[in-house]
């Protein structure tokens, strides 16, 4: 019997055809054209992270494979001002910023969290995905930074306080309130009479026990989450400022890309985005029935004395000048006349 060397019996698997080795199991699928990665700063629960998952499946699937989004959730990737600066450079393909951390490089992407600007969710829908948006967008491109069609929510923002409840600006004076370090809430709390300060989250909570600021402000799942119930009395649905990530994309990778894989790649996002908006609003109304539960107590004041208020101290009239006219046309189209 000749023994075989392990050369000889290398050289007969190589004239084995492929079929017979597999002996009728499927193939190894090929690698993707494409193995892209998408970072951002909530939790892999969260419904944003959620719906994107379900979004680079779907991609994977109508690609036939081609596309291979990967998501690192929950600040794996870096800050906030990390994760933008790779999204430029291309260190990453896809990011969540939103309007608030992406307008330290687009000022006008700050527009929706002008003040009371809006009254309810149509509003926000009809200016995000109309002309208002439409004009966001384009100064991102002037980023080389592709944004996608339609904004995913973050939700209105809430006054919480420990002393009363507040039920019109009058109830704002001399409130000492903390706000995140931003220019533009710092500018309308103090337009409102209040006493703003800036300080990071993660000293919110001490800072309200120990009375550095009798109050804050946030989403309601924020408020939940972080458990400032324990810490605050009252919860006023102001309303007041509205947030949303815009889902953007390196400029370069997105231009490479095939036009039929951009097709698939901005439909599953932005549909995705679009269930994600529902899933988000199902959560405020179970976040406060249990925020209500644990003995917050809710009150919901009306716009129109913060809104006048602030026209009176020259808030709109300082952000006109700062977004353009051209861009504060395009939101009082949507919300109606504010400065």
């Amino acid at each position: 019997m000749k023994l075989l060397t392990r050369r000889s019996v290398l050289r007969r698997l190589c004239a084995v055809p492929a079929v017979a080795l597999t002996g009728g199991l499927p193939l190894i699928a090929r690698a993707a054209d494409y193995t892209l990665k998408y970072g951002n700063n909530l939790p892999v629960t969260h419904p944003l992270n959620i719906r994107a998952q379900e979004a680079a499946d779907r991609i994977l699937k109508e690609s036939n494979g081609r596309v291979d989004i990967k998501i690192f959730p929950n600040n794996q990737l870096g800050g906030d001002t990390d994760m933008l600066a790779q999204v430029r450079s291309g260190g990453i393909d896809f990011f969540t910023p939103s309007a608030l951390v992406i307008a330290t490089l687009v000022p006008v992407a700050a527009i929706n969290a002008v003040g009371f600007a809006f009254k309810d969710y149509s509003q926000v829908w009809g200016a995000m995905d109309g002309a208002l948006g439409a004009h966001v967008r384009a100064a991102i491109a002037q980023r080389k930074l592709y944004a996608f069609e339609k904004m995913w929510d973050n939700g209105f923002r809430q006054t919480t306080s420990s002393k009363a409840p507040v039920t019109t600006a009058a109830d704002m004076d001399g409130l000492k309130i903390r706000v995140p370090v931003s220019s533009l809430p710092i500018s309308m709390f103090k337009g409102l009479g209040a006493a703003p300060a800036s300080l990071q989250f993660s000293e919110v909570y001490s800072s309200l026990q120990t009375k550095v600021v009798d109050a804050q402000e946030n989403p309601l799942p924020i408020i939940q989450v972080a458990k400032l119930y324990e810490v605050q009395k009252y919860c006023s649905l102001t309303n007041h400022i509205w947030d949303g990530y815009w889902f953007i994309a390196n400029g370069r990778m997105w231009e490479g890309l095939p036009q039929e894989l951009k097709t698939i790649v901005a439909r599953g996002i932005n549909e995705a985005g679009l269930a994600q908006r529902e899933d988000i609003k199902k959560l405020n109304a179970s976040v406060q029935s249990d925020l209500e539960a644990k003995g917050l107590k809710f009150n919901q004041p009306a716009p129109d004395t913060f809104r006048q208020a602030l026209r009176t101290a020259g808030f709109y009239k300082e952000w006109q000048g700062r977004f353009g006219n051209e861009a504060w046309s395009l939101l009082e189209q949507s919300v109606g006349k504010l400065a």
